[in-house]
């Protein structure tokens, strides 16, 4: 069963460093939270990262490993057909 999926906003303080630690020591994630792919800005100011996972609590260890290069946002998230799937019996406004 698949865990519930969340978009990490990471705002950058310093890219490089960022990137060389990615490079030296990987994503540092705890077993269950799971990356499932990113996009990032052009200027190397912010990443957007899909993650799931069945615990949320994982994301502090986690954070604990970059906070010092990044600020953090974590949002729990649908997909649009999950959205579409939710509303599917609400009635039409005025019926």
């Amino acid at each position: 069963m698949p865990g519930t999926l969340y978009m990490v906003v990471e705002r950058f303080k310093d890219a490089e460093a960022i990137y060389r630690r990615l490079r030296e020591s990987g994503r540092m994630m705890p077993e269950g939270l799971t990356y499932l792919s990113s996009w990032i800005d052009d200027k190397f100011e912010t990443c957007y990262q899909l993650m799931e996972t069945h615990d949320p609590s994982l994301f502090d260890e986690w954070v604990s490993h970059w906070n010092d290069l990044m600020d953090f946002e974590v949002h729990a998230v649908m997909t649009s057909k999950e959205a579409v799937e939710r509303f599917k019996s609400v009635s039409p406004a005025g019926a």
